[in-house]
């Protein structure tokens, strides 16, 4: 048959590129050696953070955040009337769609939403609903969309702290800010702002209780807006960790607030659109 010379010919058959990346069982790894995990943080130590409002220009409000290698970007758009299909409400509401890249981890994610997806973005939906002045728009609802660049861990606590700086970012009135973190709690373990492999490392080889948590709190009237717990852990254990996440949220804060008061000091001087604003990395 004549070839198509104006075409690159490739072979007729193809082969994943994962047989031959180079596969450790990293699953049945300690989380910790010599007081380290894998990445080389010790147990307290989070990542360094990078924010940036204002990084989608056809949208209301908009956040991309950075936590080494879980990346997050949210847009806002609203309020706008809510639709005549959806009944009547006298306050406003949120409504949150979640959605993972197709090339956001190993796996290669379907187009459709899955189960996990409606989950991740309820739950997002109902720790920003106590912070935000829904009385104050009535009759509209606030749409918010939530996309995972890439997923390597505490993706659900990133999520929470981005579409907060978002919907305030939109010019949205919010009683506080949501500022969302994770920890993973094995025995006496505990591990904060755990990555993938914290938190899919296999630790059935010991008895000791097992469990993720993430916690939204809005730190300047110290509450807990949202509390999310995958495991079982015995009380005490529980209202520790509730305690670690809530002392992360606080040192997160003062970054997150920084951000937005650039960013309107930016939208202040600026004509246009605000620019995105560049943080300094915290650990």
């Amino acid at each position: 048959m004549p070839t198509d010379t104006k075409r690159i010919q490739g072979p007729d058959e193809s082969q994943s590129t994962f047989l031959y990346k180079k596969r450790t069982d990293k699953l049945h790894q300690p989380l910790l050696e010599e007081g380290k995990r894998q990445d080389g943080r010790s147990p307290e130590e989070i990542r360094p953070i990078f924010l940036k409002a204002g990084v989608v220009s056809q949208a209301k409000g908009s956040c991309y955040i950075e936590m080494k290698n879980t990346k997050v970007i949210c847009a806002v758009y609203g309020p706008r009337e809510v639709p005549r299909r959806d009944g009547f409400v006298i306050n406003g509401q949120l409504r949150c769609e979640f959605k993972f890249a197709t090339f956001a981890s190993e796996v290669r994610q379907g187009h459709l939403t899955t189960s996990t997806e409606k989950d991740l973005a309820l739950q997002v939906q109902q720790a920003l609903e106590p912070a935000v002045c829904l009385h104050k728009i009535p009759k509209s609802q606030v749409d918010i969309f939530i996309t995972v660049l890439e997923n390597d861990g505490s993706v659900l606590s990133a999520a929470i702290t981005c579409a907060s700086v978002a919907v305030a970012n939109a010019g949205i009135e919010m009683y506080d800010l949501v500022i969302g973190s994770s920890v993973r709690q094995s025995g006496e373990k505990l591990l904060l702002d755990p990555t993938a492999f914290d938190e899919a490392a296999d630790s059935t080889a010991t008895d000791d209780p097992q469990a993720i948590i993430t916690v939204g709190f809005l730190p300047s009237i110290n509450q807990v807006s949202c509390l999310v717990q995958k495991g079982q852990l015995l009380s005490e254990e529980s209202i520790k960790a509730l305690q670690h996440c809530i002392e992360t949220c606080q040192r997160i804060y003062p970054v997150v607030y920084e951000c937005l008061k650039k960013s309107v000091k930016k939208l202040k001087t600026s004509v246009g659109s605000p620019s995105p604003v560049d943080e300094v990395p915290v650990s």
